[in-house]
Formats: C-alpha cells, sequence, structure tokens
C-alpha cells in the first residue's frame, strides 16, 4: 500500500510539473535554439526568427537575411512543434496567424486564405516554396537546453495553382511519407 501511495504521489508531482511546463515562456535563446532545428544544415546562422515575448507576445526574437523564416514553439499548444519557411511564404503565413487570433479554426483560415489568393488579395508565389516542420512529444523535450529527442520532420511545398492533374500526386497520402498534394488549386501546397 505504501509503494502504491508513492507511485500516485509521484505520478501526481509529474503531472503538476508537466501541467506548469505549458505556457510558460522559455528564454529567447532557448526559443530560438529549438525554432532553427528544422532549418537545413548550414542555413541557420542568419535566419529570421519568430517567437514570444515574457509577455507572451508573438515577435520577432532575431532578424536574418537568409531566405527562411522560422517560428518557435507555440508555449500554449501540447506537443513541440517548429517550423520554417521561405520568406516569400511570409504574407500568406502571417494571414494565417490574423486569422487564427481572430478566432478561426483550420478550415474557415483554409478557405478564406484561399479566397483571398485566388482574388489576388493575399500574395502567393507563382513558384513552389518549401515549409520544414520538426515536431514531437512534450516528454522529449529539453526546455533547459532546446533539444528535441525522437523528433519527427514534416515537408511542405506550396505549390499555388497546383492539382492532381497538373502534378500527378494524389490528394491524400497512400502511405506514410509518400508526397500528397494537400490543398488541390488554388494554393496547392504538397506535404510529405
Amino acid at each position: 500500500m505504501k509503494n502504491l501511495f508513492l507511485l500516485f504521489a509521484l505520478f501526481f508531482t509529474l503531472a503538476l510539473v508537466a501541467q506548469s511546463e505549458k505556457g510558460r515562456i522559455l528564454p529567447k535563446e532557448i526559443q530560438i535554439k529549438t525554432a532553427l532545428l528544422p532549418v537545413p544544415e548550414g542555413s541557420s546562422t542568419d535566419t529570421m526568427v519568430y517567437g514570444y515575448s515574457e509577455d507572451g507576445d508573438f515577435l520577432v526574437l532575431r532578424e536574418g537575411t537568409s531566405n527562411l523564416i522560422c517560428l518557435a514553439d507555440d508555449p500554449n499548444r501540447d506537443g513541440i512543434s517548429v517550423s520554417c519557411y521561405s520568406k516569400k511564404l511570409e504574407p500568406f503565413m502571417k494571414r494565417g496567424r490574423e486569422l487564427r487570433a481572430d478566432g478561426k479554426d483550420v478550415m474557415e483560415i483554409r478557405e478564406i486564405r484561399g479566397k483571398e489568393v485566388s482574388e489576388g488579395k493575399l500574395d502567393m508565389p507563382r513558384e513552389p516554396s518549401m515549409m520544414y516542420v520538426y515536431y514531437g512529444a512534450d516528454a522529449d523535450y529539453d526546455s533547459s537546453t532546446g533539444e528535441l529527442a525522437n523528433g519527427q520532420f514534416r515537408y511542405v511545398i506550396y505549390i499555388p495553382y497546383a492539382t492532381t492533374e497538373s502534378t500527378g500526386l494524389p490528394d491524400k497520402p497512400h502511405a506514410k511519407g509518400m508526397p500528397w498534394l494537400m490543398n488541390p488549386a488554388p494554393i496547392g501546397p504538397i506535404s510529405w
């Protein structure tokens, strides 16, 4: 019975520690280090990084001159997920952040941005643009070093006005790790 009580106490303590981590804003240097995890080797020294102030405001943590922009992990979401994308995608990504801040869900954001791109109200690159995502579990993240063990990559290529017919890609994944066209025209990113 004593061992059962100790086990319960340990579990409760670990749950409280994990809960207290959620929403905690990490130091700027750790946010930057984690945000740069998906960047291809050799491209991280001059990459712009967005993250969070101590008050939780979303802002630029580091200016950069490379062709990539990286986003730090959102401390209010479960798991760890950081991404980097082509600077040419910034108007599109910024608009998504604005719509999310207005309380729109994923499908509404997809619909609104698609319509705005089609109407010429939202700039979208004419050529394919890349996004790198690196994600994993909170339990595998060391918030003191910014390292994520057992992380996984996901790659998204935004191809404006692509269709399954124009690319030969399916509109849903048929096997893990295989490319597929996530949003056929007008935005048309492929993801794998």
